[in-house]
């Protein structure tokens, strides 16, 4: 197996759930609050209005191992196993859940069909369903399909549609998925710029939009809030201004808000780019799923990657 692409689908597991963990700190503070109480934030100490343990993550990790652990179970993505794993995971009383997500959810956990759920909730919600608690899980489908680009789009697309059926949504999870396998499929070097144009290759043009818009603009000029196209710009540019896994998290977690869904999307997309080599390993120390992440990992490259590349290096 090839050493990089092990060492780029780790990264982008274990990338996101660092970012969600430093995040959660100092999640719903102000950018001022942080650097009033941390100067920069940048240790996994827990705490936050959750308070955590050190190394614990919230609920964009938690679905996120949904995910992942029924594409390794099954082999393919199967929505309807994963709403499942979302139902029971719900059922475990997690510490934080999106209004959204448990709206849909407690639909489906009455019988509701995953695709009529979340349409239902889509339709009740209208524009404030285009929250950010697809995107957040979204990075293990990428994984898979890192080779497979309308398994991708149809895919991402079907799995947001189980609680966020918002056109905004789903086609923001196809955004940051193609930006993820093109960071997994990239050579040592390549422009972030091809990322962000993978990523606008989109059907709806709100997000394609947003996409464009992400490479003129700083970290420090957007908001970070649930809207889906918030989080998904502040990652794209954080990715796009920085030359290292730490310094794109750091700078998207310290602009507070809704900083853990903001580190966990910015995290699976900077450590595909850069590697799990390429965090800190103060941060892996304390990760409280790290060596989950890291088999699961290693299931979906062995599932995703095909056959004419094996162990060749010159695939990336």
């Amino acid at each position: 197996m090839n050493e990089q692409l092990r060492d780029r689908f780790r990264g982008c597991l274990l990338g996101l759930a660092v970012g969600d963990a430093l995040g959660a700190t100092v999640e719903f503070m102000s950018s001022a609050e942080i650097q009033q109480r941390f100067g920069v934030h940048r240790d996994i100490i827990g705490g936050g209005w959750l308070r955590l343990k050190p190394g614990e993550h919230t609920d964009d990790t938690d679905m996120t191992l949904c995910v992942a652990r029924s594409i390794v179970a099954c082999g393919r993505v199967e929505p309807a196993d994963i709403a499942q794993r979302f139902v029971a995971w719900l059922a475990t009383g997690p510490k934080d859940v999106g209004g959204t997500v448990r709206q849909a959810l407690d639909l489906i956990a009455r019988g509701v069909t995953w695709r009529e759920a979340g349409q239902r909730v889509w339709e009740q919600r209208g524009e404030h369903g285009a929250g950010n608690g697809s995107l957040m899980r979204t990075a293990p489908i990428a994984l898979f399909h890192a080779w497979r680009p309308d398994e991708l789009i149809a895919d991402s697309l079907a799995v947001s549609q189980i609680t966020h059926a918002h056109p905004v949504a789903s086609w923001s999870c196809v955004a940051l998925g193609q930006a993820i396998a093109a960071a997994l499929r990239s050579r040592v070097g390549t422009p972030t710029v091809s990322l962000l144009e993978q990523a606008a290759v989109v059907a709806e043009p709100r997000v394609a939009e947003a996409v464009r818009e992400a490479m003129l603009r700083w970290p420090e000029e957007l908001p970070s809030k649930g809207f889906v196209l918030h989080t998904l710009q502040l990652a794209l540019t954080a990715v796009y201004r920085t030359n290292s896994f730490e310094d794109a998290v750091v700078r998207v977690v310290n602009r507070g808000g809704d900083a853990d869904t903001a580190g966990a999307v910015t995290g699976a997309l900077a450590g595909a780019l850069y590697g799990a080599k390429a965090i800190p390993e103060r941060w892996l120390t304390v990760l409280r799923a790290r060596e989950e992440l890291e088999h699961l990992a290693d299931q979906l490259l062995a599932l995703a990657l095909p056959r004419e590349i094996g162990t060749s290096a010159q695939s990336i």
